[in-house]
């Protein structure tokens, strides 16, 4: 199948040896974000091992495009029994907790647009069974190019606002990051570093091993399941397969500078442990630990974020992402910078729009009734 002078050609990631070295090539011909890098990917194949295919898009002997694709069945309502196509995911909770943000195919720059057409095209042409293809978290604006290549109806399933920090714009102003925050957030985190003070010197402090790297992460893990709960979609350090993968990716990256683990002290108290993932000169903030504080004056996140914002300025990097999610702290302390999205292209399949037609009538429902949209 080509699309223009597009081929693409499938086999299984688990038959291919050569995968790492075509990934990174191509990856130094696409600059991508960090999710699409052989950093996460090669550490997602080789942790879950999923049972995954490989998407080849050539032009004429040159290598311009890739993707893994996961065929999965998905059960809903207790009825609906879906076949799912998945991008760079399992279609298991458990080990799709780690939630890939920015997702899409590799692409050689300039050919973004061309590789996702041939690559969608393939997909709907020779693989037939599929009824579903699920792209997530992928930036809102390129889901809707890959609803419109495919010509496939394109059902929401979940999206969020992005926030970061320009660190280059930053450096090119002169300018200090606290002053590019509201009056009220700039004074928030004075009042707690001031705060703070009193028990000693407020400082980020770095681990000097690999072991000691682990040894923070494990430490964010309590903190982070009394932040957030220990239920089902909560906190991913109530999940064993959560804290393996993150775990074995520190052991992997910490020495290679691909993880950074930041701890903001006071004194010798450490408030707040900092996990966050580097690539190409940016930070993606993955997650942190903070103490609980019953002065409400103490924001240990704001004013550990703040440090951390201007340290990676002075180092020399370009941006700090804060991904997906509308917290109110993303949004005091970044700039929006686009939405993503989690879709599902589905084909015309009676009982996907039997779905959809009861989907809407319950939104419809609740909407009167003044009660949250079900996606």
């Amino acid at each position: 199948m080509t699309a223009g002078l597009l081929k693409v050609t499938t086999e299984p990631a688990a038959a291919c040896e050569s995968l790492r070295n075509e990934w990174q090539d191509l990856e130094h011909r696409a600059q991508p974000m960090v999710f699409l890098s052989w950093q996460w990917l090669g550490h997602w194949l080789h942790v879950y091992k999923p049972d995954a295919l490989v998407l080849r898009v050539r032009e004429g002997e040159r290598l311009v495009g890739l993707g893994l694709v996961v065929e999965t069945e998905e059960r809903r309502h207790g009825l609906l029994k879906s076949r799912c196509l998945r991008l760079h995911q399992t279609g298991l909770k458990l080990l799709d907790q780690i939630w890939i943000e920015y997702n899409g195919f590799l692409a050689e720059r300039g050919k973004e647009d061309a590789v996702a057409k041939a690559s969608l095209e393939h997909l709907c042409r020779n693989m037939s069974s599929w009824d579903e293809f699920i792209l997530g978290a992928i930036d809102a604006d390129e889901a809707d190019r890959y609803a419109q290549i495919t010509g496939l109806y394109e059902h929401l399933r979940w999206e969020a606002p992005c926030f970061g920090v320009d660190l280059d714009g930053l450096r090119r102003s002169g300018g200090h990051y606290l002053d590019t925050l509201s009056r009220n957030t700039r004074y928030q985190v004075n009042r707690a570093h001031r705060l703070y003070s009193e028990r000693g010197p407020v400082k980020l402090v770095r681990p000097d091993s690999t072991e000691e790297a682990l040894a923070v992460f494990d430490r964010i893990g309590p903190r982070h399941l009394e932040r957030w709960g220990d239920g089902p979609d909560q906190s991913g350090f109530a999940n064993p397969d959560f804290v393996r993968f993150h775990r074995e990716l520190i052991r992997g990256q910490w020495a290679e500078g691909g993880v950074d683990l930041v701890s903001l002290m006071a004194g010798e108290e450490e408030i707040a442990c900092f996990y966050n993932l580097r690539h190409n000169q940016v930070v993606y903030f993955y997650l942190a630990g903070m103490v609980v504080e019953t002065d409400n004056r103490l924001k240990p996140g704001l004013l550990g974020h703040s440090l951390c914002i201007e340290d990676y300025r002075h180092h020399g990097f370009h941006y700090y992402d804060f991904m997906g999610g509308d917290e109110r702290y993303k949004s005091n302390l970044g700039q929006f910078h686009r939405n993503l999205v989690q879709i599902s292209l589905q084909r015309p399949r009676f009982k996907l729009k039997l779905e959809d037609v009861a989907r809407r009538a319950k939104n419809r429902w609740l909407g009167e009734a003044g009660v949250g949209n079900e996606r």
